[in-house]
This record gives structure tokens, sequence and C-alpha cells, in this order.
């Protein structure tokens, strides 16, 4: 019975060990579509991975009741390893570096990109942007314990449709960058102030690393375009 109730424990152990290799040439091919040279796309998905285990606080909410944080909720495993836990008298709003920071760098960079290779583009990109951020905000849902949850390969499809509808010539640049902003805007920055009626010790911008909506809806949207 304990073999069976570490199961889910070392099926996820297994799945982060697979990870650079089950993603990475999926990566790797959706940012060369972004013109990126290998060496620097190898170099993004190393900081994407290694980021996502790196939180950087931005503000600290009071609580009055100790909340128990516990970082392997976002995979479903809350309350199976209490070690994992942490108690906390606060509610803390980080960015992600990995999940965040990097994805939203990158965006910036390709928006940079466009207004000078094809400023034409960058209001289909406005509006591509626009679309997928106010599904964002309707799908996502605060989630007690977790923070703000949202189905990750959604926002990439519409962020792929979208720009291959309305700009096809710049279709994996406009995907990529509908595909990381519209998560971020509308699922997180957005519901931000939900998250102080939440009962979690930490709500993370992209706190799920590689897992999150932002990194997966911008990297699997540029693919698809």
């Amino acid at each position: 019975m304990r073999v069976w109730g570490c199961l889910p424990l070392i099926l996820f152990l297994i799945l982060l060990a697979l990870l650079p290799l089950v993603f990475g040439q999926l990566f790797a091919t959706a940012l060369m579509k972004l013109r990126l040279e290998p060496s620097t796309a190898i170099l993004l998905i190393m900081g994407i991975i290694l980021g996502g285990g790196i939180n950087i606080p931005l503000k600290r909410i009071a609580r009055k009741d100790a909340l128990v944080e516990n970082p392997l909720a976002i995979v479903g495993l809350t309350g199976r390893w209490p070690w994992f836990q942490r108690v906390r008298q606060e509610t803390v709003i980080a960015v992600n570096v990995g999940g965040c920071l990097i994805p939203a760098g990158l965006a910036i960079y390709e928006i940079a990109h466009l207004l000078f290779d094809s400023p034409q583009s960058l209001p289909w990109l406005a509006i591509a942007v626009a679309i997928n951020t106010a599904i964002c905000y309707r799908l996502a849902q605060p989630v007690s314990g977790i923070g703000i949850a949202l189905p990750g390969l959604v926002p990439a499809a519409v962020a792929a449709m979208s720009a291959v509808w309305l700009v096809p010539e710049q279709a994996p640049q406009v995907a990529f960058v509908a595909g990381v902003l519209g998560p971020l805007i509308g699922a997180d920055v957005l519901h931000l102030r939900d998250i102080a009626a939440l009962e979690t010790g930490i709500a993370s911008i992209g706190g799920a690393g590689t897992f999150d909506g932002i990194v997966l809806s911008g990297i699997v949207a540029a693919y698809l375009a």
C-alpha cells in the first residue's frame, strides 16, 4: 500500500527528469520559428526550466490565520506528502523567472522585431492579444491553495488560430506574443484582486514554471502557427 501511495510522486519525479527530453525538441522547434539561433533557443529552454524554481516576491499580504503552502498542489498532489508543506502567516504574491519573466522578455523582443520588420502587423497583433486576453480572463478560475488556474492548451490554440487568420505572414511571432501576453494579462494580472480572497501561501505569476500556461501557450502557439 505504501508503494501505491507513493506512485503519483514517483511518476511526477520521473516526468520532471524526462522533461528536458520530452519538451526540448518542441521548444527548440517553436523558438527557431521565432528566428532565433539554435544556441539562443537552447539557452532560453534551459533558462525556462531552471528559472521555474525561482520566485521573486512582489507583495506580502498579512493573514490572521496560518495558511499552508504546498508546492505540489499545482500538479494535483495536495495533501499526500505533508512534509512538502510550509505554513505561512501571509500570502506572498510573486513572479516566476522561468514561467513569466523569460517568456515575457522574449515576447517584448518579438514585438520590437515586428515594429521594425513588419509594423503593419502590429494592429493585428494587438487584436490577437486582446482576443486571447479576453478568453483567458473568462476561463481563469481562482483555486484555493493554488492561485489562478487556467487550461494551458486553450489559450495556445486561440493564439495560433488568431495569428494564422489575422496575419499569416508573421503567424509564429504573433502567435507566441498573443500566447504569452493573453494568459499573463487575462489570467494573472486581471485576477490579482481575487488572490486576496484565496487561502494560499504563495500566488506566483508563472509559478508552475515549464508547466505554466504562459510558457505552454506561447511555445505551443508558435509551434502550431
